[in-house]
């Protein structure tokens, strides 16, 4: 199963460039059968742009994440408090073998859907 994630293009195209390995998010999906994320990069983009395989998901207060994924998380230590504010843990999805898409796909074309405020369910 995968889910469709919406991202900010800057942070997007860090995950295919590799300098970003882990996407951060304040609350994550349910399902456990979910093994791979497929890329919406929100605004102004606004396409699916690739997908990339789960390798791990940590959740951990926000001082030992930060020190697990900081290396490689494509984003600054004060932009990853202030996206955290208000929270004691968060989730890091470590990135594994990320594709990007030769051609961008329209999200509503492609599978049916309208730009997720977080992720969607794709089967």
């Amino acid at each position: 199963m995968k889910v469709i994630l919406s991202i900010k293009p800057e942070f997007a195209f860090k995950i295919f460039e590799g300098t970003k390995k882990f996407e951060f998010r304040r609350s994550l999906f349910k399902n456990q059968e979910v093994k791979n994320i497929v890329v919406y990069a929100s605004a102004p983009i606004s396409k699916v742009i690739g997908e990339f395989e789960i390798d791990t998901i940590f959740h951990q207060d926000l001082n030992s994440l930060w020190d697990k994924t900081s290396k490689f998380s494509g984003i600054s230590q004060g932009y990853y408090k202030d996206y955290f504010t208000g929270k004691d843990q968060g989730y890091a999805i470590k990135v594994k073998n990320p594709v990007m898409y030769e051609n961008q796909l329209c999200i509503k074309k492609s599978f049916g859907l309208n730009p997720p405020q977080s992720f969607a369910y794709i089967r």
